[in-house]
C-alpha cells in the first residue's frame, strides 16, 4: 500500500521505518525541515521502562497540594478559557483511582518492555550510533514518604517484568558515584538495571536517513492543513509548502503529530484526548574529565531526568499546562540549572546552558493512542506524553502489525475510535 504518514518526530519516524519494512511505499510529511526538530528534538534522553507509573495515580493530590502556586513546580497547570483544557483535567482525575492507576501501569510497562526490545534489535541491525548508554535508570529519592510511596509502585513493577531494585543511600552510590555530594539529600533509590539512554534527536535523524535509503520519501515544510474525508474513507490530506496548497492522496494514513493531532482529527468528528504538557531541558557541555553522573538519574522529588549524552549532560522535566505556549520560562529553565548545582557542585561545564521546551502529547492515562479511527484508512500513533522515546519503537511496530492485520506482540488496548 502507499501509506502517508504525518509527522518525522520519534514515533512518525519509526512508524515509517516499520511500515516501509512491511513492504510499504511510505511518504513522511512534516513542516519542519528535518526530522525530529520539536518534541524530539532535546527531550530527556531516557529509555525508562521504570518510569512506567502514570501522573494519574493515587498519590498525585497530595503533591498537587504541595505545588499549588509554585512557578517552579514539578507540575504547573494555567487555567484558561479552553474547554479542552478542563475537559483533559477532569478526566485525568479520574485516572487517579487505584484500579485505573494499576490497569494503565499494566499497559504502559508491556508496551514500554516491547519497545525497549525492538529499540535493541533495531540498533544491531543497523548499527545505530546516538549517544546511547545501557547503564540503566537510578531513580533517587529525597522525600522519606515519596520514597515509601515509590517502593510501592515499585513492587507493582517488577509484578509486571520489571527490574526495577529498591536500593539505600549506599546502593545509590556504588551505582552513581557522582551523587556522593548530594550524600546528605538522599534517603533512597530504585535501579533498572535494563533501562537505557541516548539523544532521541541524533536517532531519529539516523534513522530517517536510514529510512530515505531504504526508499521512504520525507517531504519537508510542508504544513498539514486539512484531513479531507469522503464517506468512511480518508480521500486525502491537504498541506501548504513554498509551491502553495496540495492534495496527498494514499491508500492509508497515520497521524503521529503529537500535541497537534486533536485539533486535526476534531472537524472529521474524532476527538482524542490530547493535551500538550510543555517540557523544559537545559543542556550543558562539560568540560573533559568533569565529575558529571554517567548513569542516567531521575530525581523524583523535582520530576527531573539526567541524561548524559556523550560530553553533554541533559537535565530535563516537569509538566506545564498552558496550551501551546512554547515561551521559555526563566524560572523554570533556572530550576533546572539550580537543582543540577545542589546535587552536583562541583560540576564543571563549558559555555552557558542551553534551555529548550517542547509539547509532549499527554492524555489522561498516561497511555498512548494506537490504531484505528472510525475511517477505515486513517490510523492513530499519537498521545505518548513523556514516554514517545521510550515507546516509539514499539508503537511503530505494533501499528505495522495492525495495518497489516496482524496481531501485535504486546498486549495493549489498541484504539477504534
Amino acid at each position: 500500500m502507499k501509506i502517508l504518514v504525518l509527522g518525522a518526530g520519534v514515533v512518525g519516524t519509526t512508524t515509517a521505518w516499520y511500515l516501509a519494512r512491511a513492504g510499504h511505499e511510505v511518504t513522511v510529511v512534516d513542516r519542519q525541515l528535518q526530522a525530529a526538530m520539536e518534541t524530539s528534538f532535546a527531550n530527556g534522553g531516557q529509555i525508562s521502562v521504570s518510569h512506567a507509573e502514570p501522573w494519574a495515580n493515587p498519590h498525585v493530590f497530595s503533591r498537587l497540594r504541595q505545588w499549588l502556586g509554585r512557578e517552579d513546580a514539578p507540575l504547573l497547570w494555567r487555567w484558561r478559557a479552553d474547554p479542552a483544557q478542563l475537559a483533559w483535567g477532569l478526566r485525568f482525575l479520574g485516572q487517579c483511582l487505584p484500579g485505573a492507576s494499576r490497569r494503565n501501569m499494566a499497559a504502559i510497562v508491556a508496551l514500554a518492555l516491547y519497545s525497549r526490545q525492538q529499540l535493541g534489535l533495531l540498533r544491531s541491525e543497523l548499527g545505530l550510533q546516538y549517544d546511547q548508554l545501557q547503564r540503566g535508570i537510578l531513580h533517587f529519592y529525597t522525600d522519606p514518604g515519596e520514597f515509601a510511596a515509590a517502593s510501592e509502585a515499585a513492587q507493582l513493577m517488577r509484578a509486571y517484568g520489571v527490574d526495577r531494585d529498591t536500593l539505600d543511600v549506599e546502593g545509590c552510590l556504588q551505582i552513581e558515584p557522582a551523587l556522593a555530594d548530594a550524600r546528605h539529600l538522599l534517603v533512597g533509590g530504585d535501579y533498572t538495571r535494563s533501562d537505557e539512554s541516548g539523544d532521541a534527536h541524533q536517532f531519529t535523524q539516523a534513522l530517517a536517513d536510514r529510512a530515505t535509503a531504504a526508499g521512504v520519501t520525507f517531504r519537508y515544510g510542508l504544513r498539514v492543513d486539512k484531513l479531507a474525508a469522503a464517506g468512511r474513507q480518508l480521500a486525502g490530506v491537504v498541506v501548504s509548502g513554498e509551491a502553495g496548497p496540495e492534495l496527498l492522496t494514499a491508500d492509508a494514513y497515520v497521524v503521529a503529530l503529537g500535541s497537534y493531532s486533536p485539533s486535526l482529527l476534531r472537524p472529521l468528528g474524532i476527538s482524542v484526548p490530547v493535551y500538550p504538557a510543555k517540557g523544559y531541558s537545559a543542556t550543558l557541555q562539560l568540560v573533559d574529565g568533569a565529575t558529571a553522573p554517567v548513569v542516567s538519574l531521575t530525581d523524583d522529588e523535582r520530576k527531573l531526568v539526567f541524561s548524559r549524552l556523550g560530553n553533554r549532560l541533559r537535565i530535563a522535566g516537569t509538566a506545564e499546562f498552558n496550551g501551546y505556549n512554547l515561551e521559555l520560562n526563566e524560572v523554570r529553565c533556572q530550576a533546572l540549572i539550580q537543582r543540577t548545582r545542589q546535587l552536583f557542585p562541583r560540576l564543571e561545564i563549558q559555555g552557558l546552558p542551553e534551555f529548550w521546551c517542547g509539547l509532549r502529547p499527554a492524555t489522561p492515562s498516561n497511555r498512548p493512542l494506537i490504531g484505528v479511527t472510525r475511517y477505515a484508512n486513517l490510523w492513530l500513533n499519537t498521545g505518548h506524553g513523556t514516554l514517545g522515546w521510550t515507546m516509539a519503537c514499539g508503537s511503530a511496530a505494533a501499528l505495522a502489525d495492525l495495518i497489516n492485520r496482524r496481531r501485535p506482540a504486546v498486549e495493549f488496548p489498541f484504539l477504534k475510535c
